[in-house]
């Protein structure tokens, strides 16, 4: 059983920043595969990045190409999400999921575990 434990959002004026964690146990955390996910009022809940175990393997959803950035620390069993130059489109609760998979999967049902999400809200 994995479980995981979001923090760092908040509110945030347009062009800001913010980095999310998601700190997970146990220890073998470290063999899954790690996914930030976002749900907006009203949508979908869609991928942002993902991350491998290694971290060789990294993940981002276009519309966060070049703002976001996803990384791990193993030894501290987490993942971290940071967020810059933010602009309203991504407000949604954001949640990091795990799955003892070898690829990104950018659909939810396919990940096993996730946490309980962590509010994000851009002011313009």
């Amino acid at each position: 059983q994995v479980r995981l434990v979001e923090s760092g959002g908040g509110l945030v004026q347009a062009g800001g920043s913010l980095r999310l964690s998601c700190a997970a146990s146990p220890r073998t955390f470290s063999y899954y595969f790690m996914t930030w996910f976002r749900q907006a009022p009203g949508k979908e809940r869609e991928c942002v990045a993902g991350i491998s175990w290694s971290g060789a393997m990294i993940y981002y959803e276009d519309s966060v190409k070049g703002r976001f950035t996803i990384s791990r620390d193993n030894a501290e069993n987490t993942v971290y999400l940071q967020m810059n130059s933010l602009t309203p489109e991504d407000t949604a609760v954001y949640s990091c999921a795990a799955d003892s998979r070898s690829s990104i999967s950018r659909v939810p049902h396919e990940y096993n575990y996730w946490g309980q999400g962590t509010q994000v809200t851009v002011s313009s």
